[in-house]
């Protein structure tokens, strides 16, 4: 299968979408999965991972109404309150759902740098392989090395590392993200999403050249076998329509041997979410 491994639904509401600020007026309405079928067909995929984007558990039940509904929908990633004493109750109940295939904290958005390093999160991290989820990783470039000991701890948990950490690609800053992220990708329980690129460049003034240093380090530092490419739609449309956003990451990918091509484009992530 091809896959889009990174995409969002939401029924707007600025109440809720506090992040979607006025300089994001494109993204100020619903996206449905209506709007994003049309989209995969274009670009050949068979399906997508819906991202949360709320950090609320009625997000999470709304998410897995969506993937029973449109089979195109092959996982969730959702939202469980990972320091709460009440984390295995929730668990318990989302995962009985067998759509719920990974579970992700706004992590770049806590005052605290090391919030992943507390105790009670750590009992959180640690209680997500009984239900064989996954952890989507969604750091700043400061918070990688952070993130090196987070995983070091949890060997056997599955992570995955969203948007490449968001390097400034806008100004051309590459140290010491580069230098982090390859100590980051030592961890092979760590996997990659070649997503989310497009809006940390300069929003609908790029050019591809923008971007091939750092598919270049995250290539070399993941390899083939644990990079997954995803839209990070609908927000890429601040920066790009969404054929531009996956092209310019398939276009990247082009000369590479067919099979390394199938698994950054569907075969990574149908393995590290557990599609089958």
């Amino acid at each position: 299968m091809r896959i889009d491994a990174h995409q969002h639904f939401w029924v707007y509401d600025p109440a809720q979408y506090g992040w979607i600020t006025d300089g994001m007026r494109e993204l100020q309405r619903d996206f449905l999965p209506k709007d994003l079928m049309p989209l995969l067909a274009s670009q050949s995929f068979d399906g997508s991972i819906a991202v949360q984007a709320r950090q609320h558990l009625e997000e999470t039940l709304w998410l897995l109404e969506i993937a029973d509904q449109n089979e195109f929908v092959k996982g969730v990633v959702g939202w469980v309150d990972l320091c709460s004493p009440d984390l295995a109750s929730q668990l318990r109940r989302f995962a009985a759902n067998r759509k719920l295939v990974g579970v992700r904290h706004v992590l770049q958005d806590e005052p605290d740098d090391e919030f992943m390093l507390r105790p009670e999160f750590r009992h959180g991290i640690a209680q997500l392989g009984e239900f064989g989820l996954t952890y989507d990783l969604l750091l700043y470039p400061r918070h990688l090395r952070v993130a090196a000991k987070l995983v070091r701890e949890f060997p056997g948990q599955r992570f995955v590392l969203d948007h490449i950490a968001k390097p400034g690609i806008a100004d051309g800053l590459m140290e010491p993200w580069a230098r982090d992220i390859r100590d980051l990708a030592k961890f092979e329980n760590v996997w990659c999403k070649v997503s989310g690129m497009v809006t940390e460049a300069r929003w609908r003034q790029w050019k591809p050249d923008d971007f091939r240093f750092y598919m270049d380090v995250v290539l070399e530092a993941f390899g083939p076998e644990r990079l997954m490419i995803g839209s990070d739609w609908p927000v890429c449309n601040l920066s790009a329509e969404y054929g531009e956003t996956i092209g310019m990451v398939a276009e990247y990918i082009r000369n590479l041997p067919l099979e390394q091509q199938d698994f950054v484009l569907g075969r990574n992530c149908t393995r590290f979410y557990d599609l089958e």
